[in-house]
């Protein structure tokens, strides 16, 4: 079940009373920027990386908006009566009053929030998290990937694609170097230690992937960021995906192809602890 209430132009209104425009800029264009923020038990998990890479998204597309998100976002999730659910939010450039492709800068955004259940995925342990397939295909989508932008055809496509495949995700290739999944954020072991893409335009810096290297960082783990083929991908002890509704996933087999032994791995073992901990500490104040 989604959303009772949502949020959208400075009110609480009931989804099934919620419209927006049909000349609006979001739905004509895809003109517009978004972000998922987990919530558990209410409280909410990342919210201030997620808050200044919407900032990154708005300025890059050079929309202006003020508004104070930590209250709005925490009244909609308690107005959908707490406990685990992801906020989506949206902010589009306006309602122009007819298609057109050019802007005038002084329109008024449309911002628009909502909510859906989710699982609490440190709930169950390490053993509750399954493993999963991916495949690899071809990116082929604009070369302005760190902008969490609405025009997710690209993505939309190469998930499908995997799901037809019976896979669970699907990592993207570009000019023989791996940036990222559909979804989510990728990285290898091998030896001990820990790679990841390196961030740049063709990439969105997830906040669950910065959470990683923190994490990383602070126990001890070696890591690089840096540029991986499609070889390495195949040569790796473990694979991980990650997402902020996700954490941290391994992934068990490549294109069909297992990766390592088949089981999931000793460090991501470790990196699921790690993020347990994390969760623990935000959850509770306790160290």
């Amino acid at each position: 079940m989604s959303s009772d209430i949502v949020y959208l132009d400075g009110a609480f209104v009931p989804a099934q009373d919620a419209k927006v425009s049909v000349f609006d800029r979001g739905f004509l264009f895809g003109d517009s920027v978004y972000e998922v923020i987990p919530f558990y038990r209410g409280v909410a998990f990342g919210l201030e990386p997620h808050l200044k890479r919407l900032e990154h998204s708005l300025a890059a597309l050079r929309i202006p908006l003020s508004i104070d998100w930590p209250a709005v976002l925490n009244e909609l999730v308690t107005r959908n009566g707490g406990g685990n659910l992801s906020v989506y939010l949206q902010v589009t450039r306006g309602d122009a009053g007819r298609r057109t492709p050019v802007y005038d800068a002084s329109m008024q955004p449309t911002v628009f929030a909502c909510c859906n259940p989710i699982r609490n995925i440190y709930a169950d342990g390490p053993d509750g998290v399954a493993g999963i397939a991916v495949i690899v295909t071809a990116d082929l989508r604009w070369h302005r990937c760190d902008i969490k932008a609405n025009g997710l055809l690209p993505n939309i496509l190469v998930l499908q694609q995997a799901r037809e495949a019976g896979a669970a995700e699907a990592l993207m290739i570009r000019d023989g170097i791996l940036t990222e999944g559909g979804s989510s954020n990728l990285f290898i072991v091998r030896s001990g230690v820990l790679y990841t893409p390196k961030l740049g335009s063709e990439i969105l810096g997830g906040t669950t992937r910065e959470l990683v290297l923190e994490l990383a960082r602070g126990a001890g783990i070696p890591y690089q960021e840096t540029d991986l083929s499609y070889e390495n991908l195949l040569e790796a002890d473990e694979v991980w995906i990650s997402s902020s509704t996700r954490a941290v996933v391994p992934v068990l087999s490549v294109d069909g192809k297992t990766v390592g032994d088949g089981e999931k791995g000793p460090l991501w073992r470790r990196m699921f602890e790690l993020f347990s901990q994390f969760h623990h500490r935000l959850m509770t104040g306790e160290e």
